[in-house]
């Protein structure tokens, strides 16, 4: 082989070993590895109101049901429908003709009557004259006493039979007895309605306020009444404010309070009935709508906020989290969780003041290693000075030669920040003087 051919399998082969003795004295020594990397967040302690979601229905403060009181034939509708009635209104009007005739009746039923008592009233006052004169027996008397005193009490039942014809015959209009908000009629002009019918002709709901019932499990009002009772062991009684979260997703603008409670447990479903009023001035609450309440119930101190991606559970079940201590070495607590908040656990046991939990790189640690900790918000930070950098010199347009110069010798935090990267990717960036490594081997060549 020629000395020329030696030289340049030489300068091909060294590159390569160069190249691969790192790597392969890296991947033999673990030692050499850097910590991993993790990302936390410091949690601080603070006092939070501890609330509950309960699933209800809105119903209406006050419900009337509009239901005929006489027979009749129903000659008019005189509401608009989907309106705001008021006490007196009148909603129907029924064929008045048979009520008007009973009233006729009645009142010519009551003459009647005053007419023969009159008669009744003379002809005692005649009896008695004569009895005082002895001439007519105490038994005429008697009977003259007593026919007056019927006829009396007939125009009494005559005059009651008149205030009753009269009462149904008013009862052909038919008018609200509520104030209040009147849905669809039910019926029309033309039909036939009884008293006391089962279908409604409408129904009049009041809906500033309404009422939202809602269900509670018996062992959750247990637990809530012995928070209450155990103030001095962290929580302590707060002002009940309840809000609404509607069917889209949005909160209600008003505050509700809870007005009662359902004295009973459901022997089938073991839940109490609970009852929420809220004002409803714009009437965006309606009857039947589902919502969830958001109960105020008491309020935790000196607990702390854990983020849900924080946390997870052992075999046991029972929730655990990854806390980087003082030295940089991993340690797992086991929590005590009262309930979440949004994305948030809340924990009164387990978690101090200051603690750094990881929430990122979970997969790759366990108790007792020692990691690079990185605070997610300041990640963050530092994710938006790298994008905004490469934009600075074009801006500038100043000493663009002097950049590398400043790149090797500039600060030593983007140095420190970027070790990762540069023990991981220490192949590739050897191999770049291999490349330059031919081109001197063949200067003698040359």
């Amino acid at each position: 082989m020629s000395a020329l051919a030696r030289r340049m399998a030489i300068s091909l082969i060294l590159p390569l070993s160069a190249g691969l003795i790192p790597a392969a004295a890296m991947a033999q020594d673990p030692s050499q590895m850097p910590p991993p990397a993790v990302t936390v967040v410091t949690v601080h302690t603070q006092d939070v109101a501890l609330t509950t979601t309960l699933p209800g229905r809105v119903t209406a403060s006050a419900e009337a049901e509009v239901r005929p009181q006489v027979n009749g034939i129903v000659t008019e509708r005189l509401f608009d429908e989907g309106s705001h009635v008021k006490i007196g209104d009148p909603l129907f009007r029924i064929d008045a003709t048979t009520y008007q005739a009973a009233v006729a009746q009645a009142e010519a039923a009551v003459a009647q009557a005053r007419a023969q008592a009159e008669n009744a009233r003379r002809e005692a006052e005649r009896v008695g004259a004569l009895r005082d004169r002895r001439v007519a027996s105490e038994s005429t008397t008697d009977n003259a006493i007593a026919a007056r005193d019927a006829a009396e009490a007939a125009v009494k039942v005559a005059e009651a039979q008149l205030l009753t014809a009269k009462i149904e015959l008013e009862r052909t209009t038919i008018r609200a007895e509520l104030d209040g908000e009147i849905g669809l009629a039910q019926t029309s002009q033309g039909a036939l309605v009884t008293a006391s019918q089962q279908t409604p002709l409408a129904v009049i709901r009041k809906l500033d306020p309404v009422h939202v019932d809602v269900t509670q499990s018996a062992a959750e009002v247990i637990r809530f009444r012995r928070a209450m009772a155990a103030q001095n062991e962290g929580a302590e009684h707060a002002e009940q404010k309840v809000t609404l979260r509607l069917a889209d997703g949005t909160e209600f603008d008003q505050e509700g309070t809870l007005t009662a409670a359902e004295p009973y447990v459901n022997e089938t479903t073991g839940v109490v009935t609970l009852r929420l009023a809220f004002a409803n001035p714009d009437r965006i609450l309606l009857p039947g709508m589902y919502v969830q309440a958001v109960v105020q119930q008491a309020t935790a101190r000196n607990v702390v906020l854990a983020p849900q991606e924080g946390v997870t559970r052992d075999r046991r079940g029972q929730p655990i989290a990854l806390v980087v201590n003082a030295d940089n070495v991993v340690e797992q607590r086991q929590l005590t969780v009262l309930q979440d908040m949004g994305n948030q656990w809340i924990v009164s046991e387990g978690l101090a003041d200051g603690d750094r939990i990881v929430v990122e790189g979970l997969q790759k640690i366990g108790a007792g290693m020692t990691v690079a900790p990185e605070e997610r918000q300041a990640a963050a930070t530092e994710g938006a000075d790298a994008a905004a950098a490469p934009d600075a010199p074009a801006a500038g347009g100043e000493k663009p030669a002097e950049e590398p110069a400043s790149a090797g010798t500039g600060g030593e935090a983007a140095q420190d920040g970027g070790q990762d990267a540069a023990r991981t990717d220490g192949a590739p960036a050897e191999a770049g003087p291999t490349e330059s490594e031919p081109a001197e081997s063949e200067t003698p060549a040359n």
